[in-house]
C-alpha cells in the first residue's frame, strides 16, 4: 500500500492498518535495495570483463614483444662470450622471475571483494538501522 493510500485513511487507519503499511513499505524498500544490488553487481561485473578483455589482449601483444626482445637479448648475452644455450638460460629465468611477480600482482588486484556491491550494503545497513529505530523508539 502506498503512503498516499495510509494518508488518506488518516485517523481511520487502525494498528493493523498501519502495521501493514509499514510492512509493505519495508518490503519494498528491500525489494528496491535487492534491486540496486543487482544492477551494481551487472554494473562492476560489466566492467571486470572489460578489464581482463584489455589484460588478455595486452599479454598477447606482450607476448609477441617479449619473443623479439628475448631474441634479442640471448644474441646480446651470448655476444659476451656465453654459449647461446647458456645465454638463452639466463634471459629465460630473468623473465620467468618477472612474469612470477606480475601474476601475483595481478590476481591480487582481481579480488572477489572489488566487486561487491558496496554502496548497496551500506545501504541496507542504514535501512536496518532506520528501521530498528523506528520500531524500537
Amino acid at each position: 500500500m502506498s503512503m498516499e493510500t495510509t494518508h488518506r485513511r488518516g485517523a481511520h487507519a487502525g494498528p493493523l492498518d498501519l502495521v501493514s503499511d509499514a510492512f509493505t513499505q519495508v518490503t519494498e524498500l528491500f525489494r528496491g535495495e535487492l534491486n540496486l544490488a543487482r544492477a551494481e553487481v551487472q554494473e562492476n561485473l560489466k566492467k571486470a570483463a572489460i578489464a581482463i578483455g584489455l589484460l588478455i589482449t595486452a599479454v598477447v601483444l606482450f607476448l609477441v614483444a617479449l619473443n623479439v626482445l628475448a631474441a634479442a637479448l640471448v644474441t646480446a648475452v651470448a655476444e659476451l662470450g656465453l654459449g647461446a644455450g647458456w645465454a638463452a638460460l639466463i634471459v629465460g629465468v630473468a623473465f620467468l622471475v618477472i612474469g612470477a611477480v606480475m601474476v601475483m600482482k595481478g590476481k591480487n588486484n582481481l579480488t572477489a571483494v572489488s566487486l561487491a556491491p558496496t554502496r548497496t550494503v551500506k545501504n541496507v545497513q542504514r535501512d536496518i538501522h532506520l528501521t530498528e529505530e523506528v520500531t524500537h523508539g
